[in-house]
């Protein structure tokens, strides 16, 4: 029996749970009322399944922190019973993970209980618990991101090439061929190294990512009947594509997803993993693929009891998916979970935001409702339209809205739409207006969106004044920022280590430490004229000026490396060498462990170079995320940065100009080397293609489809493009709080790709973007008219 002085310890341990768990309560309604309506539903989730509808602006990552937290806090989750949340990128991922850390920290709770991954960081960690069922071991393979240069899909072109000769001769004769034996060259060339290498590249992407493997591929291209039997050949370069893979011990990202699921298909493999996860919850779900969402969707279901609906919550805004016609995400199968949890009643819409001002969010609903009428109008005889939006508006926030400076008052009218006489022009306008705006307002910040990466290169060289007459940064954000340069850099130092009497490579190591603010700016063509005597000069030879010496010590640094380091240390030498920091020291690593392993068992100088060479001009090589938004939307700067990589950012004024119809929305563009295959690309006609197929299958499983004529396929592709474009539109205007300038000149470059902005006279009358005049009347009709 318990002493007495045991049973008043025990009551009063029973006391201080009962208030610690009343006290807990409260904590957690309290947290749970601080909440928007619509954000209130994801934290009042109790398990099974759950879509949440969030619209730009809507608070997204805060509730979804929230939620997780109260999940963890009611279930009393820990670290054999966790909450899973999954999302696409490391920022995004260390992002989440702190704010819910920050939330349980608030509740008095211990920083356990949930896990947060990337897909991909997940399906390694489950591919690798068994290593000899999901057949992927990390020492003995390579991860690669080929691209249509790449080895191993140049390789898989010339064996199908060489396996299908009868299909190769009909791609050969095109719609019309005279036998011309110049003209055979020139399709032969074009075929080997633009047409095969893209369709390669696209197909494994959307086969893939679809759980398609080439022999299921093969069997569904059966029903086809095109002249050209495109998935056929599809299906064969994607079967010579994984031979290489695996013959070479290579990997790609969706084979880590298809190892876990290997992994999972083995029932004790799979209940021991669902045992481990209490629920799944997914951000940015309209970016999914069909295999991503298999794998979650195990993971989320319960081991134990049969039937079960899974504890999965997926929080996405298919308004803004923007990634589709270049990757394999798909927005539509986002749209039809949602459909399916409405059904159910397990829906959830986050419509208020509190970012922008009232007319810039009704800009943007017009919009997107114009495009959807739009759409409905010139498809009406289609049985089910598939619209570019799903109809759901921005809505602002309540009056007493914790946000600070919800729905900022706007600046001036808040919406501005101008047609300036030409590109130039366009500039003017822009730049006097930031002149203007950041001199009033220092703190503030400002963006300029564009479409493409030349016409950022032409902004930040005619904006550049800004910094050196008025103290205004400009920022351009590259395309170098997502595919880094590091590997180029270190490409170069190792190919001067290796042959430093080359003037070309000295000239080449330089100008990377020139870049890089290392040595002064000088003539890099005078001290790589004569690489002996700049590094060694003699007695005889006139003194090295200062500047030229420290370039030298350099030089002379790097070659002494050589002699005194190891290959396998050469890279991170090189990396402290030019002082990279951050992020950049752990792209290194990535980049030496990567360079390691592909020449394992040949290690030397020209083997790594080989590799990295081949790094540099056939992969892309995504460095280490540094987790530093900030960065972009720094105050009393004017940052240009694509609409893509805008995504998730905000300002408190953006400027989008060269909005024109040949743009936005665009056409496919069919290049006129390959169009004597037809008025279409076979890349995009086979990923047409799989998706009706892999539609079709997901609505109406084991029923035979026919797979649609290249034509229709390309139309279909091409409504996919447009469609997409004017998403990208939307997510662009709402990035902006206080103002939002777009404008369309009306003389523009024929093609940014070819624009020199030193010929003016180059350009060319252009169409506005169709949406900008009828948004334009809009406004001017509701507001302008009532002032």
């Amino acid at each position: 029996m318990l002493s007495f002085e045991q049973q008043n310890l025990s009551k009063s341990s029973s006391a201080d749970r009962a208030e610690r768990s009343q006290w807990l309560e409260s904590q957690l309604k309290q947290l749970q009322a601080s909440l928007r309506t619509g954000q209130q539903s994801l934290a009042s989730w109790n398990g099974g399944e759950m879509a949440v509808a969030a619209v730009p602006g809507a608070g997204k990552s805060h509730s979804l922190s929230v939620a997780a937290a109260i999940a963890i806090a009611r279930n009393q989750l820990h670290s054999r019973r966790q909450l899973v949340i999954v999302t696409y990128t490391r920022s995004a991922a260390a992002n989440i993970k702190s704010k819910i850390r920050d939330r349980l920290k608030e509740l008095m709770l211990p920083p356990g209980g949930f896990v947060v991954h990337t897909l991909h960081g997940l399906a390694l960690n489950i591919a690798n618990s068994r290593k000899e069922l999901s057949g992927l071991d990390l020492d003995n393979v390579t991860l690669v991101v080929p691209n249509t240069g790449h080895r191993i899909i140049r390789g898989a072109v010339e064996r199908w090439i060489a396996e299908h000769p009868r299909q190769y001769q009909r791609l050969l004769e095109g719609v019309q061929f005279d036998g011309e034996e110049t003209e055979r060259l020139r399709r032969q060339s074009v075929l080997r190294t633009e047409v095969l290498s893209g369709l390669t590249y696209t197909v494994v992407r959307e086969a893939k990512s679809s759980g398609l493997l080439p022999e299921q591929l093969q069997q569904l291209s059966q029903n086809a009947t095109d002249e050209y039997g495109i998935l056929a050949i599809a299906a064969g370069l994607y079967e010579e594509y994984q031979r290489a893979m695996r013959a070479q011990d290579l990997v790609d990202y969706d084979d880590m997803i298809l190892a876990a699921l290997k992994v999972l298909e083995y029932p004790p493999m799979r209940l021991l993993w669902q045992n481990q996860v209490y629920g799944v919850f997914e951000d940015e779900a309209q970016d999914s693929s069909p295999l991503q969402e298999r794998l979650i969707a195990i993971l989320a279901s319960s081991g134990s009891v049969a039937n079960s609906e899974p504890n999965l919550v997926r929080v996405g805004d298919p308004n803004q998916a923007i990634n589709s016609t270049f990757t394999p995400a798909d927005p539509i199968y986002f749209n039809w979970f949602c459909e399916t949890c409405k059904q159910q009643n397990s829906l959830a819409t986050m419509n208020q935001a509190g970012r922008s001002s009232k007319i810039i969010i009704e800009s943007a609903n017009f919009v997107l409702g114009w495009v959807n009428q739009q759409w409905s109008n010139h498809q009406s005889s289609q049985k089910q339209i598939l619209l570019p939006f799903r109809q759901q508006n921005i809505v602002t926030v309540d009056a007493n809205d914790p946000q600070p400076d919800a729905n900022p008052q706007p600046e001036g009218s808040g919406v501005v739409i101008c047609h300036p006489d030409d590109v130039y022009q366009t500039v003017e306008l822009i730049g006097s207006k930031a002149i203007a705006l950041l001199q009033e307002h220092p703190k503030r910040n400002l963006a300029i969106l564009v479409r493409e990466n030349r016409q950022a290169r032409f902004l930040a060289a005619e904006l550049a004044y800004l910094k050196k007459e008025h103290d205004i940064n400009i920022y351009e954000v590259g395309e170098s920022e997502r595919y880094s340069q590091i590997p180029v850099e270190i490409l170069k130092l190792l190919q001067f280590i290796d042959r430093p009497h080359s003037p070309d490579n000295l000239k080449a190591a330089l100008e990377v430490l020139q870049q890089r603010s290392l040595i002064p700016t000088q003539d890099l063509n005078a001290l790589a004229t004569f690489p002996e005597q700049f590094l060694y000069p003699t007695p005889l030879h006139p003194k090295h000026k200062p500047q030229v010496e420290q370039a030298r010590r350099y030089g002379v640094n790097l070659l002494r490396a050589r002699m005194e380091l190891p290959n396998y240390q050469l890279i991170p030498f090189l990396g402290m060498t030019l002082k990279y920091t951050g992020s950049e020291l752990a792209t290194v690593q990535k980049l030496s462990e990567k360079v390691s392993q592909q020449i394992k068992g040949r290690s030397s100088l020209k083997a790594a170079i080989e590799a990295l060479s081949e790094i540099v001009s056939s992969e892309n090589f995504e460095g280490v995320e540094e987790d530093d938004g900030d960065r972009y939307t720094r105050p009393n700067q004017v940052t240009i940065i694509t609409m893509h990589k805008a995504k998730g950012l905000d300002w408190d004024y953006v400027f989008i100009p060269f909005l024109h119809q040949d743009i936005l929305p665009g056409q496919p563009w069919i290049p006129n080397a390959g169009k004597f295959l037809g008025n279409f690309t076979l890349s995009e006609v086979a990923r047409a293609q799989i998706r009706a197929v892999v539609h079709y299958q997901h609505l109406t499983p084991n029923q035979p489809q026919a797979i649609p004529q290249p034509l229709a396929a390309w139309q279909e592709a091409v409504k996919l493009k447009q469609a997409e474009e004017y998403r990208l539109l939307y997510v662009a205007m709402t990035r902006a709080k206080r103002l939002l300038w777009m404008s369309a000149a009306q003389l523009g470059p024929f093609r940014w790709s070819v624009f020199r902005s030193d010929q003016p006279n180059s350009l060319q009358a252009k169409k506005p973007c169709p949406v900008l005049p009828v948004l334009a009347h809009h406004l001017r009709v509701n507001y302008l008219s009532n002032k």
